[in-house]
C-alpha cells in the first residue's frame, strides 16, 4: 500500500468512498442529513485536487483507492485574539469498508501528521459527530484530545 497525493485519476475511487461514508451522517442525525448524499461532485473533486492549500491524500493497492484523507490548511496570522499558527485540518478520512481494521486508517493520519509536521504545522484539527463512536475511539488511539464542542437546542 502507498499513500500520497490524489490526483485527478483517483476521482472515481474517491466517489465510491464517498458514498461509503455518506451514509454515516444520515445514521446519526436523519434530521441534519440527506441519505445516499455525497460531500463533494466529480466537478468539486477536481477543483478541489488542483488546490494547493487543499489536498487529499489516498491509500493506494494495485490501482484501487482503499482510503482517503481529505485536509485543509489553516493559517492563523495576526489576529487580535488567536495565536500565530498553522494547522492542518482534516476534513474528512475514510477507509473502504471492506479493508476496515487493517491499519489503513492509521496509516493515513500517520502519513497525514507527518507531512503536516513537514509543512510547519503544529497541529492537527478535526470535527466528530457525536454518536459516530468508531471515529471518537480511533481517533482517541491516535492521541486526540477535544478541543472544544459544539451544542445545541432543537427548537
Amino acid at each position: 500500500m502507498t499513500i500520497y497525493r490524489a490526483n485527478s485519476s483517483h476521482i472515481p475511487g474517491l466517489i465510491r468512498l464517498l458514498y461509503q461514508v455518506g451514509d454515516v451522517p444520515p445514521r446519526i442525525r436523519p434530521d441534519l442529513f440527506r441519505s445516499g448524499a455525497i460531500k463533494y461532485t466529480e466537478t468539486d473533486l477536481e477543483a478541489l485536487l488542483a488546490e494547493e492549500s487543499s489536498p487529499v491524500f489516498v491509500a493506494e493497492e494495485g490501482g484501487s483507492v482503499l482510503g482517503y484523507c481529505f485536509c485543509q490548511l489553516r493559517e492563523y496570522r495576526g489576529s487580535t485574539v488567536l495565536t500565530d499558527r498553522k494547522e492542518i485540518y482534516i476534513d474528512d478520512l475514510c477507509v473502504e469498508e471492506a479493508c476496515r481494521g487493517q491499519g489503513i486508517a492509521r496509516a493515513l493520519y500517520g502519513y497525514v501528521t507527518g507531512w503536516a509536521k513537514e509543512i510547519g504545522c503544529t497541529y492537527v484539527t478535526l470535527n466528530v459527530w457525536q454518536g459516530n463512536e468508531n471515529a471518537m475511539r480511533f481517533y482517541e488511539k491516535m492521541g486526540m484530545l477535544p478541543r472544544s464542542i459544539t451544542m445545541e437546542t432543537k427548537l
